[in-house]
């Protein structure tokens, strides 16, 4: 077993992994730098959600090893791991996936408040975090009195608020129009590299990849190609703009 290097928050050699004896992960090898945004890109099938699942310590590969700074995730007891996930990580999912039971900015403070965390300072800090992502007004609504893009901004914000080391984002905008993706991508993107949130952004679209610093594609569970994108942010702003 070798250690990562010292500049590489999340760090993968060779993971394997199959689902029900087919091919989800071949062999994938990565690194990725403190408060950088690397995108995953691939279409449906290729493994990025299988690659993020591995990366946070969700899913444990069958072969290969994940690194979280000078910590073997994939040797982490299952206890370990999720203290890792709620404590060190963020997750979005390509859908958001609030507590219908819950007001907005209770969804957003629960892990906070799972953490130990009062009630009270949760819900100052769970604000903060909704007014930046320009919901501060649906703070009492429930889920289903959200529209889809609030609802997807309210899960974004609960990703946001313990201030993550690493946030890992699943297709985070797939599910929204593309006036309301243009507007969370952008929002996402600006509170990560405001608190310096290494982020690993997987999708299928080109336009998305272009906020990041730097993509690498998978197809069929292989890792095929790596590219760096000069000025990211600018780039982004183009795309996002379109």
């Amino acid at each position: 077993m070798v250690a990562p290097p010292d500049n590489d928050v999340i760090w993968a050699r060779s993971l394997h992994h199959a689902h029900r004896g087919s091919p989800a992960l071949v062999g994938v090898s990565l690194g990725v730098r403190e408060g950088e945004i690397l995108a995953v890109l691939g279409t449906r099938g290729s493994g990025k959600t299988t690659l993020l699942q591995c990366l946070s310590g969700q899913l444990v590969a069958q072969q290969g090893e994940v690194w979280f700074n000078s910590s073997p995730v994939h040797t982490m007891p299952a206890l370990v791991r999720e203290r890792l996930r709620r404590d060190r990580f963020g997750w979005i999912d390509p859908a958001p996936t609030l507590v219908p039971e819950l007001n907005a900015w209770e969804n957003t403070a629960l892990p906070l408040l799972l953490a130990g965390v009062s009630r009270r300072a949760a819900r100052t800090t769970a604000m903060e975090w909704m007014e930046r992502l320009d919901i501060g007004a649906c703070a009492r609504k429930r889920p289903y009195a959200l529209l889809r893009a609030e609802q997807q901004r309210v899960a974004v914000a609960r990703s946001l608020v313990t201030t993550p080391s690493v946030l890992f984002a699943d297709e985070p905008t797939a599910s929204l129009h593309s006036q309301d993706r243009a507007q969370v991508l952008r929002t996402l993107t600006a509170a990560v590299r405001s608190h310096r949130i290494t982020m690993v952004l997987a999708t299928h679209d080109a336009d998305v990849a272009a906020v990041a610093d730097r993509t690498i594609t998978l197809a069929d569970g292989r890792r095929v190609g790596s590219q760096a994108i000069a000025d990211a942010e600018g780039r982004a702003a183009c795309s996002l703009s379109v």
